[in-house]
């Protein structure tokens, strides 16, 4: 049917009539030097940048109801620095819409792979905690944990550009206690408000579903130039940390200020640290491009490898300790997740140990639908007033009970506790099991055999009665106003060599981004950071070097180095657990090959023979020797170094093959450690490398075992100059 016009009414049409030919009124802009007496707001957002009000010309921001928001920087606590405020209705509109956007998936860190063991407590914390885990030195606590990616779908590569999550849950005698973290220690924004804004920047672009597992694109860059918060995350995402080797050679962070309360009730703040017992490593950027179209499952492929070959991944779990005192004077506020506490200032110790044992029987069942929820805490474990974690607490199970469909999630076996346990919750879908006896209820008046559980005064849970004060508002703290400090130290810290990897990482997201203006924008930002990484990435760019962003707080340029921040100055002390990649053909020298095996053997690494043909090669004293990869299967990209161990004939095959001269080309440009025997020495030549360096080593059987010594080193960096 045709939709019929409203006609005017006679005020419409006067009114029209007398505005007919004048000039619509200049919009008067509300003046940003002033604060609103009537909101609170300060005249610039967290960063410094001004705020994008209404009154510049924007829509006004409402609620789902049109009720319109003053304040969509900060949710609302008590005080500055105090808790949230659960009756903050925006906020819980906001983050309850979000939790529901995606279905079955995860709505962040689809892509994961868990896997089960068991953390073992070897220093006891009963001075500073009442957890019995934390307290029960020898005990072995049953665990799951998952990695992940946090902005890629359940289909995206394992190797992208991309934050690590690291999520343990503990199955403890009392209760389960969830560790949900990130291979890096600081986060993006400092009020979980933010959250839904920063992961629908970093996803693909709404009008056109791309790019996918990648933040190189204008939406991501734009919302990070604008919230000068997220500059000590972008040094740490832009490093070689955000392309990890392995989910076995990481580390994992707790992020949060936590705290752990003992018996008598005192409190200690503490910030959870996982370092791999293997050592740290990553991959290089050209690197993880090819290993994403070699084997998109290359991380699931090698935790899985690792665990069925008995090569189980471990972790120490360490922690720092701190009390009001330390927090007061620290530079920083311990409640702002963008910022870390330097293993300088307070040294980190070491507690226990994780080992992973295990793999999944199901995928789905297990890894697929384990929920985590940083609110699983145990007795001697608390919270703090941090935003983020505030937000994260109340989020959680909106999430759970999206994704898996009712609050029974706990009834799935890998969510389920491992130790007694008794409530009156009932009903629901998928309930697999109710309370028995007459009562549902307390308190009740019927006995113990049929009025259920009741409450424990003496092991029952306990919050630390922390003394709050403060006005309701939405603000933030003047202590969280530092974005560049913390990331200046991040990137001094850095070997010469990540720094470089740090400039080349920012040029290529920056030449992805088709707005001029933003890149200059996160250019300024750097300024702040150091002066030099800016040069070189408006250089890089052809952008001319724009004026250093203004700070909302003047930056403190003479943090101390921190060695324990870089991945290179952190290596591990044997090239056990990683991949020796052999190009072997026909006729090749068996006792080179015999030596070369033994010595990977000894070490505890892998040794991977790759061929000309899957059904192996016969060696020049008749042994058949199976391949593990055919040629064009098996490039040296999946390899942390390769040999090269070949017949003059098998040399001449392999000149003819371009799988083969990629193997050594990659090989070389990756600064990998590359072995040879005298006959593998044309295929250097046809893969374009001239001159061989140190990190080429001549091999025999007699120099086998040292060649594998070498390998500790991972990389030969020198072949960079």
């Amino acid at each position: 049917m045709a939709t019929k016009t409203k006609r005017k009414t006679a005020t419409q049409k006067a009114a029209a009539k007398e505005t007919a030919g004048k000039k619509p009124a200049a919009r008067k802009k509300t003046k940003t030097n002033k604060t609103s007496a009537r909101s609170g707001l300060p005249p610039l957002d967290q960063g410094g940048a001004p705020r994008q009000t209404a009154d510049e010309g924007y829509e006004t921001m409402t609620t789902q109801q049109g009720v319109p928001i003053a304040d969509d920087q900060n949710h609302l606590k008590v005080g500055a620095r105090g808790p949230m405020l659960t009756e903050d209705q925006i906020f819980r509109e906001k983050i309850f819409h979000f939790d529901h956007e995606r279905i079955p998936e995860r709505v962040v860190h689809a892509r994961g792979f868990g896997a089960h063991g068991f953390f073992e407590l070897m220093d006891d914390l009963s001075d500073v905690s009442c957890a019995r885990i934390l307290t029960e030195v020898g005990e072995k606590t049953p665990a799951f944990v998952r990695f992940s990616t946090v902005a890629g779908n359940k289909g995206s590569p394992d190797l992208a550009r991309d934050v690590r999550g690291f999520a343990v849950k503990l199955y403890s005698k009392e209760g389960n206690w969830d560790i949900v973290g990130n291979n890096i220690p600081v986060f993006f924004i400092q009020d979980a408000i933010k959250f839904p804004d920063l992961i629908h920047a970093a996803k693909q672009e709404p009008d056109r579903g791309f790019p996918q597992a990648q933040t190189a694109h204008d939406n991501f860059w734009d919302f990070v130039s604008l919230s000068p918060e997220s500059v000590n995350m972008l040094m740490w995402i832009m490093s070689d940390r955000t392309i990890p080797r392995s989910f076995r050679f990481m580390e994992g962070f707790g992020v949060h200020t936590f705290r752990l309360v003992n018996e008598k009730g005192k409190s200690t703040f503490v910030k959870f640290h996982w370092k791999p017992k293997q050592g740290l490593q990553s991959v290089v950027w050209s690197e993880a491009l090819k290993i994403n179209g070699a084997d998109p499952d290359f991380h699931r492929r090698d935790m899985w490898d690792a665990i069925n070959s008995g090569d189980y991944p471990e972790w120490e779990l360490g922690v720092q300790l701190f009390d009001e005192k330390f927090a007061e004077k620290f530079d920083f506020d311990v409640l702002d997740a963008t910022k870390l506490i330097p293993e300088e200032d307070v040294p980190v110790r070491i507690i226990g140990r994780l080992v992973l044992d295990r793999v999944v029987d199901n995928f789905f069942a297990e890894t697929e639908q384990v929920a985590f929820c940083t609110q699983n805490i145990v007795r001697g474990v608390d919270f703090t007033n941090d935003p983020l974690l505030q937000g994260r607490n109340f989020s959680y199970l909106d999430t759970q009970l999206k994704r898996l469909g009712s609050p029974n999630f706990t009834h799935i076996p890998v969510n389920a506790p491992k130790c007694p346990f008794a409530h009156f919750q009932q009903d629901g879908h998928m309930a697999m099991a109710n309370p028995k006896g007459r009562a549902n209820y307390e308190p009740n008046s019927w006995g113990t055999e049929d009025g259920g559980p009741r409450e424990d005064p003496e092991r029952g849970y306990f919050s630390y009665p922390e003394q709050i004060e403060g006005a309701k508002r939405r603000v933030r703290s003047e202590t969280f106003a530092d974005h560049y400090s913390q990331a200046r130290q991040f990137y001094i810290s850095q070997t010469e060599t990540e720094q470089t990897h740090i400039a080349n990482a920012f040029t290529f997201e920056l030449s992805k981004v088709d707005n001029e203006e933003i890149r200059a924008r996160v250019v300024s930002h750097l300024r702040n950071v150091d002066d030099t990484l800016a040069k070189t990435v408006a250089q890089n760019l052809g952008l001319d070097l724009p004026a250093a962003a203004k700070p909302a707080r003047k930056p403190i340029t003479n943090l101390k180095p921190s060695d324990a921040l870089s991945i290179m100055k952190n290596p591990p002390a044997s090239f056990a657990g990683r991949k020796l990649g052999v190009l072997v053909s026909d006729g090749a020298p068996g006792s080179v090959i015999r030596a070369l095996k033994s010595a990977v053997k000894a070490e505890g690494a892998m040794f991977k023979v790759v061929a000309p043909k899957i059904g192996g090669v016969t060696l020049d004293n008749g042994d058949h020797l199976p391949a593990d990869e055919k040629i064009d299967g098996g490039p040296s990209v999946l390899f942390d170094a390769v040999a090269l161990v070949m017949s003059e004939e098998g040399c001449e095959t392999f000149l003819a093959m371009p799988p083969a001269r990629d193997f050594v080309a990659d090989a070389f440009a990756h600064k990998k450690f590359i072995g040879y025997v005298e006959t593998a020495k044309p295929l250097f030549d046809k893969a374009g490398v001239d001159d061989l360096d140190e990190g080429c080593v001549a091999l025999s059987r007699g120099n086998a075992k040292s060649f594998v010594e070498t390998l500790r080193d991972l990389r030969f960096w020198a072949r960079d100059a």
